[in-house]
């Protein structure tokens, strides 16, 4: 898994009127669970970009004033009209203790049924896992190359090491459609013979 470090300042006050001060100050009120105690903090949001707008997951590694923490996270809360974090949770990674992560996927090959005028339909960008943090990927990857017209991969077909999928076993990941051009193609080959 790939790091990313973020640096932190403990809050003293927590509530809805010291949280609306940080977010006026355009810093994200934190928690970080999983330890002995919660710890409250705070991060400028301008630190968080390179973590929230992209499918990657990252372990971080906290710096909450100069003590270290090593840690997802969880869940993040934003405005619904601005663009603005509200809150973010973060959960402490140990060395022994499983953690549960959405993993992005990706899609590896050319499938068999493109080149039969079918179209790759991707159902699920990402996938629930659980693992120790240090094991974990930094994607699912799934192979589509031998998938024919009609045909699919579903989360069941997926071989994992060290990765416990979470996901329901029949959930689709991709799936080859037949388009129109495909299946009146296919027609006209059953009406020459």
């Amino acid at each position: 898994m790939k790091t990313f470090e973020l640096k932190g300042t403990l809050r003293t006050a927590t509530g809805k009127k010291d949280s609306k001060n940080l977010r006026d100050q355009e810093l994200v009120p934190c928690v970080l669970y999983g330890g002995k105690d919660n710890v409250h903090f705070s991060i400028p949001f301008n630190e968080f970009r390179h973590v929230v707008y992209t499918p990657e997951v990252f372990l971080v590694n906290l710096d909450i004033e100069g003590t270290q923490y090593q840690a997802v996270m969880q869940d993040s809360q934003w405005h619904p009209v601005e663009e603005k974090m509200l809150h973010a949770d973060f959960l402490q990674v140990h060395d022994n203790k499983p953690v549960k992560v959405s993993l992005p996927v990706n899609i590896q090959g050319t499938a068999k049924g493109i080149k039969s005028g079918g179209k790759l339909k991707v159902n699920l960008r990402k996938l629930k896992v659980k693992g120790i943090a240090k094991n974990l990927p930094d994607a699912i990857n799934v192979n589509v190359s031998e998938l024919g017209l009609g045909q699919s991969i579903k989360v069941g077909d997926l071989k994992s090491e060290g990765v416990q999928l979470l996901n329901n076993k029949s959930d689709v990941i991709a799936t080859v459609t037949v388009t129109r051009a495909a299946r009146a193609a296919m027609s006209a080959e059953k009406g020459k013979k």
